[in-house]
């Protein structure tokens, strides 16, 4: 006796949400940690963007924010500051609230993968400043839900 295969329900196409971005804090990494103890660390990224239009170079300079989390955020928090260059990679999501009656918004990165890229002698001489420990090559870690 032959099983009849279950149809399944058609889906629509798959949508595609991943960023990659590389650039440098604006300031220092600020990390919190939520009421049952998993660490999250916000940062804001500068990347600029060169073109030509015309006969003409053109430079415009993006500031973008990012949430880290878990590990990785505690990590981004002790080697990371200010004009640190990273790589990011994730997804962006769209934050909403309202303020005095007004609905307000803004897009940010919810990073998946964070890696240092600022130069190996800066990032000793940052992690002696810091404590003496050393500086990890990239991190990994999936946001906790």
């Amino acid at each position: 006796m032959k099983k009849k295969k279950k149809k399944l329900p058609k889906r629509g196409p798959k949508l595609y949400n991943r960023i990659i971005l590389i650039g440098n804090l604006t300031k220092d990494p600020e990390l919190r940690y939520t009421p049952n103890g998993a660490a999250v660390s916000t940062f804001r990224i500068a990347v600029n963007t060169r073109y030509k239009q015309g006969e003409e170079n053109k430079e415009e300079t993006l500031f973008i924010d990012t949430v880290v989390f878990g590990k990785q955020a505690e990590n981004c928090s002790e080697y990371l500051s200010k004009g640190s260059q990273v790589l990011v990679e994730g997804r962006l999501q769209e934050r909403k609230w309202e303020t005095d009656g007004q609905q307000k918004s803004k897009f940010e990165v919810v990073a998946q993968n964070v890696r240092f890229l600022t130069k190996r002698g800066a990032a000793q001489k940052n992690e002696t400043a810091r404590g003496g420990t050393p500086v990890p090559d990239e991190t990994t870690d999936l946001e906790p839900f």
